[in-house]
Parts: C-alpha cells; structure tokens; sequence
C-alpha cells in the first residue's frame, strides 16, 4: 500500500488538535488506515547515507501513514487531513463546483489529429487565486509523483503538467511533432534542447531516465503549446522552464495527457479537489474546453456527482449488524459520501451521491464497506455462518496431521510446484506424457511442473537441512495433481499423505509402524493378501525405492501407496549423505 509521509505538529494543526502516538494510531485503525513507522526528516536521510549521528531533540517528527491503493485522495497531508476532519465530524463534505464563467471566456486546449497515435487524450482545468506557503508548495508537487508512481502506471497511462498561468498566453494546442521540429529550455535548465537532444541529455538522468521509453522510438513526441508557441511541456518527460510555479504562482494551470482518459479524469479530479482549498474561492474551480479536430468539445474537469442506491437491506446483511436508515446514511457522510434515506417501493435504500474525490467507490459493496469502517469493524460481532462447514477431505486431513504429529513427527508445507529433473529423472522415473501438468513459458526451471507425488519437496528439505541433528523425521498432507481428461479443466487434484525418515540407519521399520498406525486409527483391519475389507502390504517395484525393500499398501482392494527405503541414488540426487525410509499414500481413498 503507498505510505504517505507527514509532519506530525503539521497534521495536527490541521486536524484542530493533538493527539498521543496512541491515540492518534486508533484514530487511523478506525478510519481503516495504519501509522506505519514514526521517525524523523534527518533521521531518514542518516538512514540513507548510513550515517551514525545522533539524533537532536528538535528534528520535526515524520508519521508515515499507509492508506488504501485506490484512495488517491489521501495521498497527500491536504486531503488526508481533510478526509479524517469530515470523519471526526468537525466538517461536512465539500460541495466541489465549477467557476460560473461563458464558455467563450474559458481556456481551451485545441487537440490536433496526430495524437490520437501517441498520447490521444488531455483535460484540463485552473486553480485560480491560490496561496501557496513552502510546506503546501511541496505538498502539491509530492502529489503529483505519488500519482505518477501509483495511477498513473509510471506515467504510461497520465502525466501531469502543472503551470503558472500568468507565464502563458492561450488558447493553448496539444500536438505531435517530430522530435527535431520541438525546441525548448526544459525545467531546471537554462539551456535550450531539441526533443531529440533531450532524450540524450536525460538518460544520464536517475528520475527521468525511467519514463524516456514511453516515447523515444516513438516518430512524433507529444507536446503542448500556448499561443505564442511557448512550449508548456513534453509529456510524459519534462515541463518546459518558461511556466514553472513556484511560491508565488497564483493562478495554476494544470494539464493531464494520457492514453486512458477514465484515468485522467481521476487524476486531473484529485488534484484540483484538494488544492482547491487553497485557492480564495474555496473548493471552486476554473474549467478549461478541450476542442478536437473533429469539431466535438468537452468541458473539464468533470465534478458532477455520480448517483447511485442501495439496499438498506443489503448494507445490513453484509455487515452482519442491524442499523436504521439514518445511521446508515450519518455513518456514509463521515466517509465523504452524501447520502440520504429514499423509498424505492416497499423496500428502504439509501440515496448516495459520490464526490469526485471517491473515484474508488464503483459498487454497492464499496458503499457496503465504507458504512462498516465508520460503524468501526470492532464493533462488529464475531460470529459464524452457518453454511460454513468444512470440507470432509479438509477435516479428515487435519485428524490425520494431528496423528501423525502425535507419533513424532514433524509437518512440512513445500511448493506445490517443482522442476521437470525434480519430479522424474532425480525420482529415477520415467514421464509417460499423460501423468504430469506442464507449466507453460515457466519463470524460472524451479517452477516447471506441478508435483504428481510429495516426494521432491520432502527429499528438498532433508538436502537443504542435511546438517540437522538425527534422526530428522518429517511429513505433509498436501495436493498433488494428475491429467484426467474427463475435468473441464484437464487435471485433477489429488490429497496426499508423505513422511520421511532420515537418520543413520534407515529406519524402514518405523515407516512400517507408523502406516500400521494411520491404518489403525481409521479402522482398517490388517487381512490377509486377496481380502477386499481391510488393508495388507505385497512386494512392489518402484525405482525411487531399494528392490526388495518396497511395498504397496493394499486397502479395500486399491493401491493407495507405497513405501520403502530410499534408493542411494535418489539420495545423491538430492545431495542427501545419510539412509531414508519414505511412505506415500492418498487419503481421499479412507473417505
């Protein structure tokens, strides 16, 4: 999850109090966020450079906060700040709305054809009036790579482009031009390059090396242009210097280009939501039209509200709590959603209108879970559904671990997955093609196949601990998986019991007695050879195993196993020194 870093006395004063590190860490668990690490602005540069200083009593204290992947809103010390002061109930939620001015009196951004074929869309708006002070400033441009790092894909998908307004001269247009034809002084520089002189000059750059393959073996490169031909920016690489904001910049014009404009929306949303409290208009916001080749127009930033209803019904039975309508609807406006009771024929629902700053909140269950985070999910009472029953196959395998850990044994949980050499040639078998399930374009020779037998993973884990004082003693109940062509998806799952027996000698007799053991607790009988009730052994020939130190176990008339010492070549195999005895049966034979 993205942490966000704060000033501690910062937050506070804007939170309107102070709170105790504990205090304030139960404020975070009950708005559904954590207090990830405290610690301080020196104390993180130390830790970088591996600095030994000791730390001063005045250093400003630093509360990283974890919150939600998709609640961009909170990002920053602005709208987190804001969200937990609409939580306390020291604010309602801002009415967002667009500055009253004539269509012809608003900036436009005229988008040429040849960037559909590059970065197609941009959006745009202006925060008017706005005060910035040094902490606010930084505030804004962290914001903007957070998004970058986190919406926007590493600016694939949107990159932002922030502008002093009053540097600039619009209308403005958005284009493609061949790298050559585009000229300008990028930020932070007072030289002027060619896009092309760009990419060059930036991969030496540790930043902006990171975004320059979006675009460079790209014929044409994006770019914005006011009026005068003054270039605003180079998306996604770098703005151009000429209408860098700083701390006295007033009015901000902010353009996103991306190639999914449901994303730049988001992005180009909770930028001038939350800055807009900054501005002498509070919350209201300068628009911006946006004109395509074509002749057709949009209007942005879009802050409507989006409508949606929901079952009282369902939000309470979710839950698992009962609650009136009203509390449901007072709960919703503390999570920055406007909601009201409605009737919706015989059945009671609650009206919600999400703000712009919830792009996170798509469904009912989004709503579902806001109301359980303000109602305070430890005030939700535990209890069982009584549909949840295990499985018999679940429930009988953790009867058989207990046992089994009861004689001495140790449990083992191993990959699932395991190499072609692994599951065959080490084992000394032979793959008939129709037993295995192959991993396709396999990440690594690790992760090859999917085990048809415990075996592998257990032989692994005595090589890797071949060292440990004897005897070593362990087992597993897991799945291992087989073709079966009659499943739709051509394989089925298959629950195993395996154990091993690691010491000096091979301890084939204690592999005996613990199969009688297992046998013994679930009521199998020992019979004699042929008898089709009960289980008994006969002599078997497996590779894995020594000849003539090898069995099958026989139950109700079916192979389920088969145990035996351990072939000393096997052993090698697996860079295992020292005797093995080993058992391996199905499980889902005694059900």
């Amino acid at each position: 999850m993205p942490t966000v870093s704060v000033g501690r006395d910062r937050l506070f004063a804007a939170l309107g109090r102070t709170y105790s590190q504990e205090e304030f860490e139960e404020l975070c668990f009950r708005f559904g966020i954590e207090l990830d690490d405290v610690t301080t602005e020196k104390a993180i540069i130390r830790k970088e450079k591996h600095l030994e200083e000791e730390a001063d009593e005045d250093e400003e204290v630093i509360y990283k906060i974890e919150v939600p992947a998709n609640r961009y809103d909170l990002l920053c010390l602005e709208g987190l700040a804001q969200a937990l002061r609409i939580f306390n109930k020291q604010e309602a939620t801002p009415c967002y709305k667009l500055t009253n001015i004539t269509k012809e009196s608003m900036h436009k951004m005229h988008v040429k054809p040849e960037t559909s074929s590059i970065r197609p869309y941009v959006v745009c708006a202006v925060l008017r009036d706005i005060t910035f002070d040094e902490a606010s400033y930084n505030s804004f441009i962290d914001l903007q790579d957070k998004l970058h790092q986190n919406i926007c894909r590493r600016r694939t998908l949107v990159a932002i482009g922030t502008h002093d307004l009053d540097t600039l001269e619009g209308p403005f247009t958005y284009e493609a031009l061949p790298p050559t034809a585009i000229n300008f002084v990028p930020l932070k520089q007072t030289k002027s390059f060619r896009a092309d002189e760009l990419m060059e000059f930036y991969k030496s750059d540790l930043k902006l090396k990171k975004f320059l393959h979006i675009i460079e073996k790209s014929p044409i490169f994006p770019v914005l242009f006011d009026r005068n031909r003054t270039v605003l920016s180079l998306p996604p690489i770098i703005n151009g210097a000429h209408s860098a904001i700083n701390l006295k910049t007033k009015n901000v014009f902010i353009e996103c280009t991306a190639t999914d404009l449901t994303k730049a929306n988001i992005v180009l949303n909770t930028m001038v939501t939350i800055f807009s409290a900054l501005c002498k208009k509070k919350f209201e916001i300068e628009p911006v039209e946006v004109v395509y080749s074509d002749g057709k127009s949009s209007i942005y930033p879009e802050l409507s509200l989006y409508n949606m209803e929901v079952s009282l019904s369902y939000i309470t039975n979710c839950i698992g709590v009962s609650l009136e309508a009203e509390e449901v609807t007072s709960l919703l406006n503390r999570m920055q959603l406007h909601a009201k009771q409605s009737m919706s024929g015989d059945k009671s629902s609650i009206t919600i209108s999400v703000p712009p700053t919830r792009s996170d909140v798509l469904h009912a269950c989004d709503v579902m879970e806001d109301v359980a985070i303000a109602y305070g999910f430890n005030n939700i009472p535990k209890s069982k559904p009584a549909s949840l029953q295990p499985l018999p196959l679940n429930e009988f395998s953790d009867l058989i671990r207990a046992e089994i850990a009861m004689t001495g044994f140790t449990e083992v949980l191993t990959w699932i997955l395991c190499s072609y050499k692994e599951n065959f040639s080490m084992l000394k078998r032979e793959d008939d093609k129709s037993t295995a399930v192959i991993i396709g374009n396999p990440r690594s020779t690790d992760f090859e196949v999917v085990r048809t037998s415990l075996m592998p993973g257990l032989l692994k884990t005595v090589g890797h601990n071949k060292d440990h004082p004897k005897p070593i003693k362990i087992f597993e109940v897991g799945d291992v998986s087989l073709l079966d062509n009659a499943k739709d998806v051509g394989a089925r799952n298959h629950r195993h019991l395996a154990a091993l027996y690691c010491s000096a000698n091979s301890g084939f007799e204690l592999i005996h007695g613990l199969v009688d053991r297992i046998m013994e607790v679930i009521g199998a009988p020992f019979v004699s050879v042929g008898v089709e009730t009960g289980y008994y052994i006969k002599c078997s020939d497996n590779p894995e195993f020594l000849t003539g130190r090898q069995a099958h176990i026989i139950y109700n008339g079916k192979k389920i196993g088969t145990f035996g010492i351990v072939h000393p070549e096997v052993l090698n195999n697996f860079d295992i020194p020292d005797p093995c005895s080993f058992v391996e049966l199905s499980i889902e034979s005694f059900l």
